[in-house]
Formats: C-alpha cells, sequence, structure tokens
C-alpha cells in the first residue's frame, strides 16, 4: 500500500474495502474523511468555485439552477466529495449518453477535485461512483473527454483504467 502526497491510503485494496462495504469514503488523516453523495443545489457555492478551478467560470446561481435540472433528470447524476466538515472539494458529473452508433454508455461532464486535495484518491473514488451508476443504468461502458493540455488527468485516468480511444476536434455554434 501507498501513502501518497496526502498521508493516504490509495492502493486498489484500500479503496475496494471501502467500495465493497457500499460506503464510498476515503480516510484523509486521523480526523477527516471524504464522502461521496448525491449533490444537493445547496452545494452551488462549492461547486461553482470548483468549476472555475477546472476553467469553467460559473455563479452560484448558475450552477444552482443546472443541479435543480440535473435533479430532474434520471439520466444525469452529479456527485460531491464531502469531507467530514461539509466542504465539498470534488464533484462528478455522469450522464447517460443513447447514441444511434453505438449503444448506452454513460459519459462524464466533468470532474474536479479541489487544487488542496488532489492525489488522495478523491477522485478515484468520484469516478467509482459514476462508474457504479453507469452500471446500475445498464451502459456498457463509460467515456470522457479531456482537453489536451491537461496531461496530468490522462495520467491519471490511465492508471485507473481509461484508454485514450481517439483525437478529435470540438466545434461549437452559438445559437
Amino acid at each position: 500500500m501507498v501513502r501518497d502526497a496526502c498521508g493516504v491510503n490509495v492502493g486498489p485494496s484500500e479503496l475496494e474495502r471501502h467500495i465493497r462495504s457500499g460506503e464510498l469514503t476515503i480516510k484523509l488523516d486521523d480526523s477527516n474523511k471524504a464522502t461521496i453523495r448525491l449533490a444537493s443545489p445547496e452545494d452551488a457555492n462549492c461547486v461553482a468555485a470548483l468549476c472555475y478551478q477546472l476553467g469553467y467560470p460559473a455563479t452560484q446561481e448558475e450552477v444552482q439552477r443546472r443541479l435543480n435540472q440535473i435533479q430532474q433528470d434520471e439520466h444525469h447524476a452529479v456527485y460531491v466529495a464531502e469531507l467530514s466538515n461539509g466542504h465539498v472539494v470534488g464533484w462528478v458529473h455522469v450522464y447517460v449518453g443513447q447514441l444511434v452508433v453505438k449503444d448506452r454508455q454513460a459519459e462524464i461532464g466533468g470532474l474536479v477535485v479541489d487544487e488542496g486535495y488532489r492525489r488522495c484518491g478523491i477522485g478515484q473514488l468520484l469516478m467509482q461512483q459514476a462508474e457504479q451508476w453507469a452500471r446500475a443504468k445498464e451502459c456498457w461502458a463509460v467515456y470522457l473527454r479531456s482537453n489536451i493540455v491537461r496531461k496530468g488527468a490522462h495520467v491519471f485516468y490511465e492508471r485507473i483504467g481509461y484508454s485514450d480511444v481517439k483525437t478529435q476536434l470540438a466545434f461549437r455554434k452559438v445559437l
């Protein structure tokens, strides 16, 4: 078992023990742990701050509106990582992608962990939760996109079992 920069045991057996028990938590130190739970509109302020760290600035009101909409859609879920003190330090958005060209798959709409809590196992735990949700929705795979400049994220995704399957350009037309 390896201790990372946060002093957390993040070897596969440690995470698997928590996952098998049904409680998605990771102990950060003697007095603090992170627990994964569904996001609520009350988390909007912390989620907005994390959106900024991800490079997508949003106001608390915008995030609160979006979380309210997502809560109404059974094909979407947002999970947060909450510390023992109630502070939210990460989130993942997962949704079902239903396409003509592929069977049902889950897609990650975003994943971010607070800069001060990265490499502590929280991102892996959030992804484990997203994967559990995807299995429950009968998805055959989890698909995600990561900006080409996020080299550290690419290493993280490969370490937790994801493969680079293609390079593409992203286009947008503002309506």
